[in-house]
């Protein structure tokens, strides 16, 4: 992938890819975050799967609960140790924060509590779909809230 980010001192980037003039870390960001959700949708309903034998299948009964709690911790634990959950990982994409930065853990637990609620409320999830179909750096509405954006993943030498 041609393009560069600034890089501080530190080895990390001062700020987010420009999307006029680097518009190769956004291309196709918004169609890779859907197949990367569908991904760790399915990875999350397994975990739970495997998990429900261990509860004497008590669990069945607050299954979607279940599927809350493990994706929230999953989201949090992926992202904060990779900038990315397993699926963005798979379609090559990873969350950065304003200054191009991985996430660190509050970080990443801001943005899982961001997703959360916009799933807990339907039309914040609507506007955080059609900002992230409209947007520039295709940003969802916490993406917009902390500053940061899904790119794809510099390739590595």
């Amino acid at each position: 992938m041609r393009g560069r980010l600034t890089l501080s001192k530190r080895n990390t980037p001062v700020h987010l890819a420009d999307p006029i003039t680097q518009p190769q870390f956004y291309r196709d960001v918004a169609g890779k975050r859907l197949m990367a959700w569908v991904v760790d949708t399915i990875l999350v309903v397994l975990i739970c799967l495997l998990i429900l034998p261990f509860t004497a299948f008590v669990a069945i009964f607050f299954f979607f609960g279940l599927i809350g709690v493990v994706g929230f911790v999953y989201r949090v634990i992926t992202l904060a140790t990779g900038s990315a959950t397993w699926g963005m990982r798979l379609m090559a994409i990873e969350i950065r924060d304003a200054t191009g930065a991985r996430l660190d853990l509050g970080q990443a637990f801001l943005h899982t509590l961001g997703y959360t609620i916009s799933w807990a409320v339907p039309p914040l999830q609507l506007v955080s779909i059609v900002l992230m179909a409209t947007s520039n750096r295709g940003q969802g509405l916490t993406d917009m809230v902390l500053g940061t954006a899904a790119l794809n993943r510099r390739a590595h030498a």
